[in-house]
């Protein structure tokens, strides 16, 4: 009695969705993405200033464009 099946979820998932809609659900998503990957850079470049971070974002966005632009 006091366990919820796999159809109570589906059914908590449902009216989820009807109350929000999905582009609302997807939005708080990406939202949430963006929070734990920043996240998780700012835990691993404790060691490393501002600059650093900025300059090695920098040069890895440079390096997707260029490996998208060139196929690879």
């Amino acid at each position: 009695m006091g366990e919820l099946s796999i159809w109570h979820w589906l059914i908590v998932l449902l009216v989820i969705v009807m109350i929000f809609g999905t582009k609302k659900l997807r939005n708080i998503g990406s939202d949430l993405g963006g929070a734990v990957k920043g996240f998780r850079e700012g835990m691993r470049s404790d060691d490393q200033t501002p600059m650093q971070i900025r300059d090695r974002d920098q040069t890895g966005a440079s390096k997707e464009k260029e490996r998208t632009t060139t196929g690879v």
